[in-house]
């Protein structure tokens, strides 16, 4: 049982870095959305240009975000498939390609997932939303 348990401690290691890797990108998402929309702030006028610029900026984090996901998914399942196999067929691989059959791995679900989108969904709404009360 040595063997199986080191290998889902490093399947472990890297599912809590995906969660870390999630809070820290809506952290920035934030971040970085506030910081452009303070800048924009000390214009006299917002164009369609500094739109534009946070929406990609908000939809890239988004992609980035559901990417993310989908590989903390993937790996779950493979720890799922690890706890499951016999000690002697344990050999320690962290390959999880296998799992990308799976729609709820697929990054285009992701994205839409009700953990993502949600929050997206609002910081885009917020971000319209204060362009459209300055001009």
């Amino acid at each position: 049982m040595d063997a199986k348990h080191k290998h889902l401690e490093l399947i472990q290691g890297i599912i809590a870095r995906m969660g870390g890797n999630l809070f820290y990108l809506r952290g920035w998402s934030i971040t970085l959305v506030a910081g452009l929309l303070a800048l924009l702030s000390q214009k006299d006028s917002l164009k369609l240009f500094p739109f534009l610029m946070l929406s990609a900026v908000i939809i890239i984090f988004w992609i980035y975000d559901g990417y993310f996901l989908s590989l903390e998914r993937k790996y779950r399942r493979l720890y799922d498939k690890v706890r499951e196999l016999p000690e002697n067929k344990i050999d320690f691989s962290m390959e999880v390609e296998e799992f990308s059959k799976y729609k709820d791995c697929s990054l285009f679900y992701c994205v839409l997932s009700k953990t993502l989108a949600p929050f997206y969904i609002f910081l885009l709404g917020a971000t319209i939303y204060l362009i459209l009360i300055r001009s």
